[in-house]
């Protein structure tokens, strides 16, 4: 009788305690947060007055280093500026004479300027960043900093169409993660995160694991919280389970019976068109996780046909692979062609719309919190070493599997005797020839013709 009384007496003294140091850690978390908003009010008064900070206020915290480093960005976003400017206009002057259809396709020329119009406004926001690093104003550094790696992203995108893997993908890659951290540095709302007490930080995580809520949203607006941890939990899953479901649809609908490996990358069951399918659904549609299920199916199906149509489009006219066609796609009835295809080219269709859309509301109403309840599981003190590790392999595997996508066209156009060769395309050459290429990537074909390279 005894053990059972101090047994139950040290249980409620365990959760007295527990009690104590959550309210500790919410009261420290309210203490930054309160000093953070005063600095952050103090900051906004100053911009919007066009005064400096106080002195030694924290959020006047860019030094001299930074603005050189803004004066430079200024000079070389304005170079950037009258040069992209300039070619812009030849373009469009030599694609109205005629110039530039004579040597290269229409679709080469058109991307080719829209590659040039997202590298002058690049120089926009490299000249509004500089100006904002030199007024030391954080808010303006953070927008800017933002502004300019969703820019290069999309550069990216179109420079592998122009002129697939080189030294200037590199360097864009390179000026995201640059900016990515200068934005986490200048942005007065991240600042909450560096300048709360690691103690209290881990009481309430440890807690929000118990409860099984750690990675939901506090603030009501989402159903998770869209941090890295999450997200790219979230693409992992997407990546294998979209594989599984695609590998049971060939093999019972497609092809009754056949095996396809329809893996997406050189090393493991993964499918990154539906890994990062997941997440673009899962940031758009994170806030309408209660809304009418007609909604999400509508909004689901535009996203995913939307973003199935784009990469299709994208991996023909960088490496002229064809992984899908649905141009012979009929309606289940009458015979009749299928209008989605047959609008967009057969790079999507009315099935895979609803079947997008069908997903999509599987994905917010059942899979998420099933998700979540796998992902706090993940021990506490292992969850971010995992993280960073899978993360790190995973970035080994996509660089690789553009490589050798790259060096993969090379070799079917003619080109890969002719360039300097790289390390890493020796590595390709070596590893990764046509055969494996063709084994590994079953679903996919290539036509060098289809690219737009230049």
């Amino acid at each position: 009788m005894r053990t059972r009384n101090s047994q139950k007496a040290a249980r409620r003294s365990k959760h007295f305690a527990d009690s104590v140091n959550a309210a500790a850690a919410a009261r420290a978390e309210e203490d930054v947060l309160l000093d953070l908003q005063a600095e952050d009010q103090a900051e906004a008064r100053a911009e919007a007055s066009g005064e400096p900070a106080a002195p030694g206020s924290k959020a006047h915290r860019f030094g001299v280093v930074m603005k050189v480093f803004g004066a430079f960005l200024t000079i070389a976003g304005v170079s950037n500026v009258l040069v992209y400017l300039l070619l812009t206009v030849v373009l469009g002057v030599a694609t109205v004479r005629g110039v530039m259809l004579e040597r290269f396709s229409t679709t080469s020329t058109i991307i080719f300027i829209i590659a040039s119009i997202l590298l002058f406004a690049n120089g926009i926001a490299q000249i509004t960043l500089g100006i904002r690093l030199i007024r030391g104003k954080n808010r303006g550094v953070a927008l800017a900093s933002k502004a300019m790696a969703s820019l290069h992203a999309v550069i990216i995108v179109f420079q592998f169409m122009i002129g697939g893997l080189s030294w200037s993908i590199l360097s864009s890659a390179i000026s995201i993660l640059l900016l990515s951290v200068l934005e986490s540095y200048a942005d007065p709302t991240l600042r909450l995160e560096r300048e709360m007490s690691r103690r209290a930080t881990e009481l309430q995580n440890k807690s929000d694991q118990e409860a099984g809520t750690l990675g939901r949203d506090k603030t009501g607006e989402g159903y998770l919280r869209l941090d890295f941890f999450n997200i790219f939990w979230i693409f992992v899953v997407s990546c294998v389970v979209g594989l599984v479901l695609e590998v049971i649809w060939h093999m019972t609908v497609v092809d009754p019976g056949h095996y396809q490996d329809r893996a997406g990358l050189l090393y493991g069951p993964f499918s990154p068109i539906y890994g990062f399918g997941g997440v673009l659904i899962t940031i758009l549609l994170n806030r309408l996780w209660k809304s009418n299920p007609l909604v999400q199916f509508a909004a689901s199906a535009v996203i995913g046909a939307a973003f199935e149509y784009a990469v299709s489009f994208w991996m023909e006219f960088s490496f002229g692979i064809t992984a899908w066609d649905y141009s012979n796609y009929t309606l289940p009835f009458g015979g009749i062609p299928d209008p989605v295809a047959v609008l967009c080219g057969g790079r999507t269709s009315t099935q895979f719309l609803i079947i997008w859309g069908v997903l999509g509301i599987v994905w917010l109403r059942f899979m998420l919190p099933i998700l979540l309840r796998v992902i706090n599981r993940i021990p506490w003190n292992w969850r971010y070493t995992l993280t960073a590790a899978c993360a790190a392999l995973m970035l080994v595997d996509c660089t690789l599997t553009v490589s050798s996508f790259d060096c993969w066209y090379q070799r079917q156009a003619g080109t890969m005797e002719t360039k300097q060769q790289t390390s890493i395309d020796q590595f390709c050459n070596a590893h990764y020839g046509d055969d494996f290429m063709a084994h590994r990537f079953q679903s996919m074909s290539m036509d060098p013709t289809k690219a737009t390279r230049m």
